[in-house]
């Protein structure tokens, strides 16, 4: 399809610009996450890295996104995903588990950054290509636009958990939100649960929570081992 760089164009580049804006927080959440185990040197490579190949794969799939989400199991395994980056996260966190534990290598982490970044990223795809309106120029301007609003503002998550330890605790519950929406909206689970809204939130409430816990009492069971 051929693109007019007219009024039109740039009318659909701001709403492009709108919707990754809207939707980037939760990818920049997770991978604040995920690198606050790093060096601080390696920290930027992780995320440059990890959000450069998630935009490659998001290019690939912005034309199977619809066929993506009617696919079983492929929203629940990733809300599963996210939610055991969270519990990860919480475990980590603690002070004892954290001084006695090898830095987190830097693969491993781009490769978190990356399926986390697939799994959560399906209604960003859609945004963006329905914005786009089928045009190659228009879906390539806004998947690559996230890239610097997710570094700039994954990395200055982290630099604030590094400061204020509470908001660990606050990402994990928030992912513990997305990960129950995004099981809930699942292609086989969707079906067979009633779609309402208070559900989703009390899931998401009850998630965060149970996330929160499970951080808790894994992180104290380490503990002893590790002062011993």
């Amino acid at each position: 399809m051929q693109t007019s760089f007219g009024p039109h164009f740039l009318i659909d580049c701001l709403s492009i610009i709108f919707i990754d804006l809207l939707l980037a927080g939760d990818n920049a959440l997770v991978i604040a996450l995920v690198v606050r185990g790093l060096p601080r040197p390696e920290r930027r490579m992780a995320v440059v890295s990890g959000a450069l190949l998630a935009v490659i794969l998001r290019v690939a799939l912005t034309f199977t996104a619809a066929q993506l989400l009617k696919l079983e199991f492929v929203r629940l395994a990733g809300g599963i995903f996210v939610a055991w980056i969270a519990v990860k996260v919480l475990l980590d966190a603690s002070s004892e588990a954290a001084a006695a534990k090898a830095p987190r290598n830097l693969l491993q982490a781009i490769c978190w950054i990356v399926l986390a970044d697939i799994t959560m990223s399906v209604d960003n795809i859609l945004a963006v290509a329905g914005a786009s309106k089928g045009s190659f120029a228009l879906i390539l301007f806004g998947l690559a636009l996230s890239i610097p609003f997710v570094i700039f503002s994954s990395t200055l998550l982290a630099v604030l958990m590094d400061r204020y330890p509470i908001l660990i605790y606050l990402g994990a519950a928030i992912l513990g939100k997305v990960s129950a929406e995004m099981m809930l909206t699942d292609a086989f689970a969707a079906p067979r649960l009633p779609t309402t809204e208070a559900l989703r939130y009390a899931a998401g409430a009850v998630l965060a929570l149970a996330i929160i816990a499970a951080g808790k009492l894994l992180s104290r069971r380490v503990a002893p081992g590790v002062q011993g």
